[in-house]
């Protein structure tokens, strides 16, 4: 059992999940702390029918800390989560600052569980569209090597936060009321419209949500070679990321094989019956925390290739169910024989 488990971030929309989960999985800890910015830090937090207060995040905050998870902005994660590491704790981190760091191992636990187990301090969690489609991807890999990937995402408000949703509901009223409203969160109105950029544009005309995919999904799988084009584009859909998927293999999968390792592989659920109109979606998705996989058919321009539609709920598995999961993760192999 950990002694001192540290929440940083509690109190946004992946960090109230993280809550959830917690209590709900009884997660092994003796202690709770719950960490926030000076300006949170005083307010009251309810959590396993406790009242706690919200402490202020400092770099002193973590002593006596043995685990760390943190859902907080690039900015707030590389000011701070070296201090944890510092004090002993291994810290579990839901931002995008250290994912690319050679030394960090990026992990999604039905994937590369033994990098997380190897990690020596900090281990990051991937972004929210890479982890549906790698999830996705590890039954197929295993099967028969992936040479190339084409994925175009449809990607929820929720991940652009609580202003994301909020940009989307009150936009939405506005433009059915024939008035105006002002967006934060996009640079363009969400609400009846698709935005093809999340992110800012690298220099070769790919966004950094898109780079994200092409370097997170090698360095997960373990792949340098594997070719990955990404196009990211922002949806009027509530919560859930939705992906089309083509990938091309070294041997040919049929749909039928894809559907038996897609089934037998855990987190993933086939739902794929479209002459019944049965095929994931969002709204049925959504508070979920596996990934779902549905319109699994051949790719007619390649011999190899195989494509499919893939559904997550990108607060969920995307970002803090992954979290918890890494957690169980080291508790259960940290403590294997404590209760024997």
């Amino acid at each position: 059992m950990f002694q001192k488990v540290a929440i940083v971030g509690a109190t946004g929309a992946v960090g109230r999940i993280m809550l959830e989960m917690l209590a709900q999985r009884n997660f092994p800890a003796r202690e709770f702390l719950f960490l926030a910015s000076a300006r949170s830090a005083g307010k009251p937090l309810e959590f396993l029918g406790k009242t706690y207060t919200l402490q202020e995040l400092t770099p002193a905050a973590f002593a006596g800390c043995d685990l760390v998870i943190s859902s907080t902005p690039d900015d707030v994660a590389a000011k701070y989560l070296p201090a944890a590491v510092a004090a002993g704790a291994t810290v579990i981190d839901e931002s995008g600052y250290f994912r690319m760091n050679p030394d960090v191992p990026l992990v999604i636990p039905e994937v590369n569980p033994q990098a997380a187990l190897a990690a020596r301090g900090l281990i990051a969690s991937p972004n929210c569209s890479t982890t549906q489609m790698v999830v996705a991807l590890k039954p197929l890999y295993d099967a028969s090597r992936i040479r190339r990937v084409i994925v175009s995402s449809y990607q929820a408000v929720s991940g652009a936060g609580l202003q994301g949703t909020a940009d989307l509901w009150d936009g939405t009223r506005a433009h059915l009321a024939g008035g105006e409203y002002s967006y934060s969160a996009f640079a363009h109105p969400i609400a009846f419209n698709a935005i093809p950029q999340i992110g800012g544009f690298k220099d070769n005309g790919y966004t950094s949500e898109e780079m994200k995919m092409v370097l997170e999904t090698r360095k997960i799988m373990g792949d340098d070679a594997m070719q990955i084009n990404a196009t990211c584009v922002r949806v009027p859909v509530a919560n859930c990321h939705s992906e089309t998927i083509t990938v091309e293999t070294e041997r040919p999968i049929s749909p039928a094989e894809a559907r038996e390792l897609f089934a037998a592989f855990p987190g993933i659920v086939v739902v794929d019956d479209p002459a019944h109109g049965r095929y994931p979606m969002p709204h049925e998705c959504t508070g979920r925390d596996e990934v779902f996989v549905g319109r699994i058919r051949r790719d007619l321009s390649h011999p190899n290739g195989l494509s499919f539609w893939c559904v997550s709920d990108n607060l969920r598995k995307g970002a803090a169910t992954n979290a918890v999961q890494i957690a169980e993760l080291i508790a259960s192999h940290r403590f294997a024989g404590a209760n024997r």
